[in-house]
């Protein structure tokens, strides 16, 4: 049972952003929020949500991408972060698990992950 003062603080966290629902599977991109001494800008990272972890406003998600010469990278975000700026949802994965850790021993074809096919409506 949480107390009653953390509760309210989580819920005024969590209620000022939009957020899209998704899951381990899923493609991502990220723009997250770079400060460099005076100047800001915003930065995106797009790549494959392989875990999401939490609950409430300390809720996170790690998403794995391969950089230049196949390295692999990993970032894990807080949901409800002030630097990450935003986040869309480009590809909605068909994965049968809820952490996809196994990725990170794959490359090539053998890590692709199959998309969620859509049903149309027969006339």
């Amino acid at each position: 049972m949480k107390n009653r003062y953390i509760a309210d603080f989580e819920k005024a966290q969590i209620g000022s952003k939009e957020i899209p629902q998704f899951k381990a599977g899923d493609t991502l991109r990220l723009g997250i929020h770079i400060k460099e001494g005076d100047k800001s800008r915003v930065q995106y990272f797009e790549g494959i949500c392989i875990a999401v972890r939490g609950e409430g406003a300390g809720k996170t998600f790690v998403t794995r991408k391969i950089a230049a010469n196949g390295v692999g990278v990993e970032r894990i975000f807080p949901l409800y972060s002030d630097s990450l700026e935003s986040i869309k949802l480009l590809r909605v994965g068909r994965v049968r698990r809820a952490k996809l850790y196994y990725l990170r021993n794959r490359s090539g074809k053998a890590a692709r992950i199959k998309e969620v096919r859509k049903k149309v409506a027969v006339a």
